[in-house]
């Protein structure tokens, strides 16, 4: 076997701490069971677990029963379609059920963990009391068929009850997901505090240490012990009341097939380099950014393709590598394979073809080669051998990259050029026919070689720790936070910001008003409108005072109106500003450095020249115009081809405009970016507004990608949560696209989430399955061209994070 158990006084003090998780694989038939002695409380119970989705689309049960007929089934998983269910068939009608469905709310993360919990109580005479569902603490609007008042349902009873699965015809219950800590308390409708808890610090929902009654029917399986794959060691209850479950199909025996494994919702430990040590939240292979031809299984660590048109399609980790040094291993089960470090590529197309970083070894005709895009390499390859364990240890900040195989260095890479993050990628070498399944491991079970010395396991524990969101001082909600409110009709304070605004953009959610901005430099009443080209305006009744939770605005339609709806986009900057003088022209700047934001306001000279901006790093995107004369808002952004002469504008939908030196004659800099002789950014004595970004690590990203016009449309890996993306067509193709904006204050959930439109006074969309905000990113899931869905549309984004991915649940 294995390994021995986790022992409890080998753990790290601190937080509450989950040392394992079982990792559950449909192809494999493995469900854990177990048939109560005797029947427990069948109307008020409630069960908690931890899980981390690895195949989408497909019904994955959690807990289940088969009464003696395979026809009479009972479970509460997720659906086919992605969403929460809780229903029994009694193999006549269906009984009860109830789901997600009804409010739009989908369950789509697979690179994170959900902590989820059912409370059943059928004595409750309010129907909505007897079933409640919770995702991270917050509970879900369900609808459906309730059971009846004092219903005794099929779990608990003295029958086959199952976790992770089902038997007979149900095997398309077998779940494909990652299930720890979980508790099934027999007599008691709880809420999820008595599960977990919000972290101080991060402001993030994690778990704790169950303390009440279980219950006659009780139980607590955490997977702690690996020993074996029996009742008494991997099915084992830790709840005192001896209630084991019986594994099947699982195997703790060491290799690809390892079912035991640290990948868990607590991250904690030191990394040595052996694998299967540490703790956090592991990276897998990515499901939401593949081809048609490309299958991943077991927890998407396996790999299988067929050709499609004669080029690889990489599968990227969920996590990408930033800065540091870290180690993955390929175990080849055929004798075709790619594996190594790509940059991302066209940012969301399934990769069909090399992008423009890329650093892998592989076969094509039997002997081991490199591929790579820049650098000096040395090596001599080797012949490919299936069952071979193929390595790679890339050190980012060095720029240096070394391929193993069964341990023996065979190619190394020095001075590799970037930009971006990069990614762990496995494909087929051109010209293969099918490859796999062959299998990764990022650390999740122990290395078959332990790593390079300084390198690491690809897990949350091990990535650096952010800037912003990981004390409560720096919550990104202290930084950009979006909120909602209804309109009096006269004065009213907006609170709820949780800081104090520096930059304040307004839309009326119900009705067809403008936009209105605000900032802290210009002044409380000084107005523009981000759909119109007119100058700035004094609003007396607008945005009146910027307080410390908020703001305070008048009677102005498009902010308040009696009873409409709005939303409140609200950035930190650093107050009203101070003298710059790092450009030719003086500026007046209010910059947060922390957050790679500032406003800056200036004076225009009608002649080429610099103005300081204060953020004290190079900014990629940059939002203005002219507020003394009518015009244009634009856009700067660093994807641009030849960015200098490009330039959007954010008043309308066309696609990028290009002039000449239209920022400038040289590009922007850490202190100062640059102007020509446009009048829109430019004018003699015309006054200025921009609002400049930079990019923060775990906070904000701007980039571009490329629409692929379905509906598993394009991933964006931004390295958090989003709480708010801007995205605008960009190529030629995009002309007549939307200004999308979306946030996670609204209507929210994925895929509830109702665009607004930066250059239009639309009211609030009535659409939905537009956009999915993960742990990690975003994904597109419209085929609009507005929304991120053009095929071979290139698409600039602007996001901000709810909370980086370091330590982020699944959404």
């Amino acid at each position: 076997m294995f390994a021995a158990k986790d022992s409890l006084l080998t753990r790290p003090s601190g937080g509450y701490q989950i040392s394992r998780s079982l990792r559950f694989n449909s192809a494999d038939s493995a469900y854990l069971n177990r048939t109560p002695a005797g029947a427990g409380n069948r109307r008020t119970y409630t069960f908690s677990t931890w899980v981390k989705r690895s195949q989408l689309s497909s019904g994955n049960a959690m807990l289940a029963t088969v009464n003696g007929s395979e026809f009479n089934y009972f479970s509460f998983g997720t659906s086919s379609g992605d969403w929460l269910t809780f229903a029994y068939f009694d193999g006549a009608t269906d009984v009860f059920g109830v789901n997600t469905n009804g409010s739009s709310i989908f369950f789509r993360d697979v690179s994170a963990w959900y902590h989820i919990v059912l409370a059943v109580d059928t004595t409750q005479a309010t129907e909505s009391n007897r079933v409640k569902i919770y995702v991270n603490s917050v509970q879900q609007t369900i609808s459906g068929t309730y059971p009846t008042l004092n219903y005794d349902t099929p779990i608990n009873n003295s029958i086959s009850n199952i976790i992770g699965g089902g038997t007979g015809s149900y095997t398309a219950y077998l779940s494909d997901q990652y299930m720890t800590e979980i508790n099934f308390i027999d007599g008691q409708q709880l809420t999820p505090s008595s599960f977990g808890s919000t972290n101080a610090d991060t402001g993030v929902w994690g778990p704790k240490k169950y303390s009440g009654s279980y219950g006659t029917n009780g139980f607590y399986l955490n997977f702690s012990d690996n020993s074996n794959n029996t009742a008494a060691t991997l099915g084992k209850d830790y709840s005192g009341n001896g209630n084991n479950w019986t594994p099947n199909n699982f195997s703790v025996t060491a290799g690809v097939g390892n079912d035991s494994l640290v990948d868990s919702p607590t991250s904690f430990g030191t990394d040595t380099g052996a694998g299967g040590t540490v703790r956090g939240n592991y990276a897998t292979l990515n499901p939401l950014q593949l081809d048609s031809v490309t299958t991943l299984a077991n927890g998407n660590l396996d790999y299988s393709r067929a050709i499609l048109g004669g080029s690889p399609g990489g599968a990227f980790s969920t996590i990408g590598m930033t800065s540091g040094k870290w180690y993955a291993e390929f175990t080849l089960n055929t004798s075709n394979f790619l594996f190594g470090v790509w940059g991302n590529g066209t940012a969301g197309l399934p990769q069909t073809g090399y992008p423009s970083y890329y650093w892998d070894f592989g076969q094509q005709t039997g002997s081991l080669s490199l591929e790579k895009s820049s650098g000096s390499s040395s090596g001599s390859g080797g012949t490919v051998v299936a069952g071979n364990v193929y390595a790679v240890a890339v050190d980012i900040d060095s720029g240096t990259i070394s391929f193993y195989q069964n341990n023996t260095l065979a190619y190394s890479v020095t001075g590799m050029s970037f930009t971006g993050p990069l990614f762990f990628v496995t494909s087929v070498w051109t010209n293969s026919v099918i490859t796999g399944p062959s299998s990764l491991n990022f650390g999740q079970r122990p290395f078959a070689y332990t790593a390079p010395s300084g390198f690491k396991a690809l897990n949350t524990q091990n990535l650096p720790t952010p800037t912003i969101g990981a004390t409560t001082a720096t919550q990104a909600g202290k930084f950009f936070n979006a909120v909602t409110y209804t309109g009096t009709g006269s004065s009213l304070g907006v609170t709820g910001v949780g800081f104090q605004p520096d930059w304040v953009w307004v839309k009326s959610r119900s009705a067809a008003t403008d936009h209105g901005l605000y900032d802290a430099v210009r002044g409380v009443q000084k107005q523009l409108e981000s759909n119109q080209s007119g100058a700035e305006t004094t609003e007396t009744t607008g945005l009146t005072a910027f307080g410390s939770d908020g703001f305070t605005t008048g009677a102005l339609a498009q902010m308040n109106t009696s009873a409409a709806t709005y939303v409140a986009w609200n950035w930190k900057a650093n107050g009203s500003g101070s003298s710059n003088t790092a450009g030719s022209i003086t500026s007046t700047v209010s910059a947060n450095t922390t957050s790679g934001f500032s406003i800056v306001t200036y004076t225009g000279t009608g002649a080429n020249a610099t103005v300081g901006h204060g953020l004290g790093a190079v900014p990629t995107l940059i939002i203005g115009r002219s507020r003394s004369t009518a015009g244009g808002w634009p856009v700067y952004s660093a994807t641009f081809s030849n960015p200098r002469d490009k330039y959007l504008e954010l008043q309308n939908t066309n696609a990028v405009g290009t002039a000449s030196n239209y920022w400038g004659t040289s590009g922007p800099t850490s202190t100062t970016f640059s102007l020509s002789t446009y009048g829109g950014n430019n004018d003699l004595n015309g006054t200025f507004v921009m609002y400049c970004f930079t990019p923060i690590a775990g906070y904000s990203a701007f980039g571009s990608f490329t629409g692929n016009g379905s509906t598993d449309g394009a991933f964006v890996y931004t390295g958090f949560r989003p709480a708010f993306v801007m995205l605008k067509a960009s190529s030629t193709g995009g002309a007549g696209y939307n200004w999308g904006m979306f946030d996670n204050d609204r209507l929210g959930y994925n895929s509830d989430q109702r665009d607004l439109r930066a250059n239009s006074s639309d009211a609030e969309g009535t659409d939905n399955n537009l956009i999915d905000f993960l742990s990690n990113g975003f994904k597109i899931r419209s085929t609009s061209g507005g929304f991120g869905g053009g095929s071979g549309v290139t698409y600039i984004y602007m996001a901000f994070a709810d909370n980086p991915f370091k330590y982020s649940l699944a959404r």
